[in-house]
């Protein structure tokens, strides 16, 4: 079938000339899917239909409930951490300077805030990321997978220090959060307590109280003594980690105005990222 060319936007037909010009390896972007190892058939089916992706023309992994108490055990308990692998999870590596993006359907303990602070924290970086289950589950586990994808789809190993920390952090945010009853507010005073605290290079524990606690009457957390010793005490072992400022906020800096989609809109994202590519692709060799 003949293209008519001029009937293609401009910006269209430029990136057209690129994918040809690049081959069979035009895709920038890497997908990468890992499903609770517990999952049946119809299960799995369900979180690839939900993450707009075919089995076959993504990588897939899986995750086992061993893999997951290898970073959860000591954080929470092991009743909370249970006998399955469920939590699933897609990501897709971005270009440079992104930012992470984060979705989650059926996860009812960790907010996409707090999933997009512990991921900065591991140094994720540029990624969409949809954290889903079946049904109704904590979400704490499927930290795991998304530490299991990434370093799949980039070829980098995330340091076991910084996927523990992480790790603790997700967990440390979700319970104080609920336990407090604001997990968003919680989440958003780790955030900025992390990041005045490494941009001012505090490394003592009564100077990151004081940011915590003043940080938390700025947004009118309410903490106990206790929380606000569980917070301080993550947050001295992230400084440990020797994270650049600039990064974090850099990969966090449009969060707020990525999330908060409906499961419909959040599964029309990722298949318009690739069908838009498909279109061109096809245009030029179809």
């Amino acid at each position: 079938m003949k293209k008519t060319w001029a009937l293609w936007p401009a910006w269209v037909l430029g990136a057209a000339l690129l994918l040809a010009a690049a081959g069979p390896a035009w895709a920038a972007d890497k997908e990468v899917i890992t499903l609770g190892a517990n999952l049946d058939s119809a299960q799995q089916k369900e979180m690839l239909d939900l993450f707009g992706v075919d089995r076959d023309s993504v990588t897939v992994l899986e995750v086992t409930n061993a893999e997951e108490r290898q970073y959860l055990e000591g954080a929470i308990s092991d009743e909370q951490i249970g006998t399955r692998a469920i939590s699933s999870v897609y990501v897709r590596i971005k270009d440079d300077g992104s930012g992470i993006a984060v979705q989650a359907k059926n996860i009812t303990y960790v907010t996409e805030q707090t999933y997009a602070n512990a991921l900065v924290t591991a140094g994720i970086a540029d990624a969409d990321i949809y954290a889903a289950a079946p049904f109704p589950v904590s979400g704490t586990a499927a930290l795991t997978g998304i530490f299991k994808a990434f370093e799949e789809a980039t070829g980098q190993q995330i340091p076991e220090e910084a996927k523990q920390v992480a790790t603790e952090e997700l967990v440390d945010t979700a319970e104080v959060g609920d336990q407090v009853g604001d997990k968003s507010g919680v989440a958003e005073l780790v955030k900025q307590a992390k990041e005045e605290m490494i941009r001012r290079g505090l490394t003592d524990e009564a100077s990151i109280r004081e940011v915590v606690i003043r940080i938390a009457a700025e947004l009118n957390v309410n903490l106990t003594d206790e929380q606000i010793d569980q917070l301080v005490n993550i947050l001295v072992k992230i400084q440990g980690l020797d994270l650049d400022i600039d990064k974090i906020q850099q990969q966090l800096r449009d969060f707020q105005t990525r999330i908060g989609l409906s499961d419909e809109e959040a599964k029309g994202i990722w298949e318009s990222i690739k069908s838009v590519f498909q279109k061109i692709w096809d245009a030029i060799f179809g």
